[in-house]
C-alpha cells in the first residue's frame, strides 16, 4: 500500500478554515491551518482527488525537499542535491515561481527563482552534458520554492494553472469575482442546496455557478481539461479517472431554486453562457432583473449572495445611496432570507440601514473586504450563529 506524503494546499486570506474542513470531509489526514495555506497528508490518488474536487483551493504543492538556508550558495547546493530526472526528463521542460520572505534574502523573488532555475540546469549540465528548457506558459514540471527565515521548502505544483481556472468561464464582466473567492463565500455562508439561493447582480455568474455545483455536489473543477500532475512521469491515468468516477457518483440535484437577476442584458447574456458552459442550465436560471426593483417570489428560506460594485472597480455616481438602496431592497422585499454581500467599502456599508450579524474579513484581490451577514426576519426572532464567523453584538 502507498505510503501517504505531506501536500499543501494554498488559498485566499480568510478562507483557511474552510479549506481545512474541505479536506477533512475529503477525508484528509493530519490537517493543520497555516496563513493561507493548510498542509495535510495523503497519497496520489488523494492529491488528485483534492484537485478535482476542492473549491477553496488555489494549487495543491508537493514537498519534495527541505533544508536550512542562509544565502543564494546554500539555495544553489541543496538545490543541486536533488535527484532532478526523477521528477522531469532532460528534454522536458520547467519553471520556477518563489516565495521569500527571509532577512537573509535581500533580493526580490523573481530573483530567487532565477538563481534556482541556475542550479537545476546546472545539475542537469554537469550529469547529461544538456539541460531542460524553461518554458513559462506550459512546462511539463512546474516548481514551487518557498523561503522563509532561514528555512526552504522546494514543491512541486501538481495543479498547475491556479485552480480557480475551472475551465468554464468564457465570459466576463468588468470586475469578475475569482471563483475560489465566490466558492468560499458561498461555503462560509452555510448554504448546501437545502433552500433556495438567488444572486441579485449576478454579473458573469461566478456566484451562481459556484453555489449550484456545491448545491449537486458536483467537483469543482470537473470541466478543467488539465493538470500538472498529468505530465509527471509516475501518473497513474486510470488511478486518475478511478477517482474522477467516484466523485461523480455522488451528483445529485437540489429540489430548490437557484437563480440570478442583472439589470445589464449583457451580463445576463455572458451569466447563461458560462452556465452553458459548465453543463449547469438545467439547474439555475438568470433574469433580466433589476434588484431594487424587485421582491422575493419563492417560497421558503433564501439564500442571498452577491458582490456589489465596491466603488474601486466600477465607479458609482452615488456610493451611499446605492448602499441604502440594498438595505431597503432587502428589508422590505425579502423577508424570510439570509442576505450575504462583500464589499471593500466599509464606509459605504453604514447606509446599508440593517444590523450585520456577522462579518467576516476576507481580501478580494488587494482589496481588504469584509463578507456582511444580514438576517431579514418575517417576524420577531433573535439572530442565530452559524459555523463561520464571528457574531457581532
Amino acid at each position: 500500500m502507498e505510503k501517504n506524503f505531506q501536500m499543501v494546499a494554498v488559498t485566499m486570506f480568510g478562507l483557511e478554515e474552510v479549506l481545512a474542513k474541505e479536506l477533512r470531509d475529503l477525508g484528509a489526514l493530519d490537517v493543520v491551518v497555516g496563513v493561507r495555506n493548510v498542509s495535510f497528508k495523503g497519497d496520489t490518488g488523494f492529491m488528485y482527488k483534492t484537485n478535482i474536487a476542492l473549491r477553496t483551493a488555489i494549487r495543491i504543492l508537493k514537498p519534495i525537499r527541505k533544508f536550512k538556508v542562509r544565502g543564494e550558495k546554500d539555495l544553489y547546493d541543496n538545490l543541486q542535491k536533488i535527484r532532478w530526472e526523477s521528477f522531469l526528463d532532460v528534454d522536458g521542460t520547467f519553471s520556477i515561481g518563489s516565495v521569500v520572505n527571509s532577512s537573509f534574502f535581500t533580493t526580490n523573488s523573481h530573483y530567487i527563482s532565477l538563481k534556482s532555475k541556475d542550479a537545476i540546469a546546472d545539475y542537469y549540465r554537469h550529469k547529461y552534458s544538456k539541460r531542460p528548457n524553461v518554458d513559462l506558459k506550459y512546462p511539463d514540471l512546474k516548481i514551487h520554492i518557498h523561503i522563509k527565515d532561514d528555512f526552504c521548502t522546494v514543491s512541486l505544483d501538481s495543479s498547475g494553472d491556479s485552480l480557480h481556472k475551472r475551465g468554464y468561464r468564457s465570459s466576463t464582466n468588468i470586475a469578475p469575482i475569482n471563483e475560489v473567492l465566490a466558492a468560499g463565500l458561498v461555503l462560509l455562508s452555510g448554504y448546501t442546496g437545502e433552500e433556495n439561493f438567488i444572486d441579485p447582480m449576478c454579473g458573469s455568474g461566478t456566484i451562481l455557478i459556484e453555489a449550484t455545483m456545491i448545491a449537486c455536489r458536483i467537483p469543482a473543477n470537473i470541466n478543467r481539461k488539465h493538470f500538472a500532475f498529468e505530465n509527471w512521469p509516475d501518473f497513474d491515468e486510470d488511478l486518475f479517472y478511478i477517482i474522477q468516477d467516484s466523485l461523480l457518483k455522488h451528483i445529485s440535484s437540489s429540489h430548490f431554486k437557484i437563480m440570478g437577476f442583472d439589470k445589464a442584458p449583457s451580463a445576463v447574456q455572458k451569466a447563461k453562457e458560462n452556465i452553458e458552459n459548465a453543463n449547469l442550465s438545467d439547474f439555475v436560471g438568470v433574469h433580466h432583473v433589476n434588484f431594487f426593483n424587485s421582491k422575493k417570489e419563492v417560497f421558503g428560506n433564501t439564500t442571498i449572495m452577491f458582490n456589489p460594485p465596491y466603488g474601486e472597480r466600477l465607479e458609482l455616481a452615488d456610493i451611499e445611496g446605492f448602499y441604502k438602496n440594498i438595505g431597503d431592497t432587502l428589508k422590505f422585499g425579502y423577508p424570510g432570507s439570509t442576505a450575504w454581500f462583500i464589499t471593500s467599502d466599509l464606509q459605504a456599508l453604514k447606509h446599508v440601514g440593517l444590523r450585520t450579524s456577522k462579518r467576516i474579513p476576507l481580501k478580494n484581490g488587494d482589496l481588504d473586504c469584509r463578507l456582511v451577514r444580514y438576517d431579514l426576519y418575517e417576524g420577531s426572532r433573535k439572530p442565530q450563529k452559524t459555523e463561520w464567523g464571528t457574531t457581532e453584538e
